[in-house]
């Protein structure tokens, strides 16, 4: 072999290893990129996997403790709380079931609603049921604040003097005007609405609590509204939502 000829050989030799050195290198450092891009997204995969567990736990704990409530023994109400319970708008929807439960579990019961028939069906479909006494007291919850609301909580505490009141269910609530944007609704509206959703609460709550703390003992119910818990807004129902917000407010604080 010539010398030149073994310069040239020895050249590509050579420049073959820096070149199989340099493909060696980038293969590496590709190698070294991809397990990077892995072992980041293997990261995220476990992350989103621990939030999933975690909500899918917290889930179903709610659902489970929710669950057991069914397999506990029912509460004595009557010598928990008291003999009697204050209902409001028990005519129709839930509050004509919460009173027919409590009628059920024994508790007598003080119906406080505006429709005297109305009132008097659902007292005399009680009567007929259940053991247990019913009183009547015709109230329009839209009137409170004015003179003539006055009047009608001056005779819910008559009504309830001297009765062992233990639980108190607010459950009259106002939706009307429904889906409406603030400034289309008579004014008039809205103020009926924070009337029976906000004042008649805070109203009927001062006539029965006064016995509760005497007692020491007592129980008050607000029904509120989905709306305070599962979605994040309410449009076109913000004076509503917002006044079963404060349901919620008052009976966790």
């Amino acid at each position: 072999m010539s010398g030149s000829t073994y310069w040239c050989t020895e050249m590509f030799n050579t420049d073959y290893r820096r070149y199989g050195s340099v493909c060696k290198r980038k293969k590496r450092v590709k190698m070294g990129a991809l397990l990077f891009r892995q072992q980041q997204e293997a990261a995220w995969f476990v992350s989103l996997a621990i939030l999933g567990a975690l909500h899918v736990a917290a889930v179903a704990f709610r659902i489970l403790s929710h669950l057991l409530l069914l397999l506990r023994r029912p509460t004595d109400l009557c010598h928990r709380y008291g003999a009697w319970a204050v209902v409001t708008g028990p005519t129709s929807g839930m509050g004509r079931s919460v009173a027919l439960e409590l009628a059920r579990r024994g508790i007598n019961l003080v119906l406080v609603g505006r429709d005297p028939a109305k009132l008097k069906d659902i007292s005399d479909n009680i009567s007929c049921t259940y053991a247990v006494q019913t009183k009547i007291v015709v109230v329009d919850l839209a009137l409170i604040a004015t003179p003539q609301g006055d009047e009608a909580l001056r005779l819910l505490r008559h009504a309830v003097a001297g009765l062992d009141v233990g639980v108190l269910v607010n459950n009259a609530g106002l939706a009307k005007p429904c889906a409406v944007y603030l400034h289309e609704a008579d004014v008039e509206a809205w103020v009926r609405m924070i009337r029976v959703n906000l004042w008649a609460l805070t109203e009927v709550t001062a006539a029965v609590l006064p016995g509760m703390l005497e007692r020491g003992r007592g129980a008050i119910v607000n029904i509120g509204s989905g709306t305070t818990l599962t979605i994040p807004s309410f449009p076109l129902f913000s004076i509503y939502a917002a006044s079963k917000r404060l349901k919620l407010l008052s009976a966790r604080h």
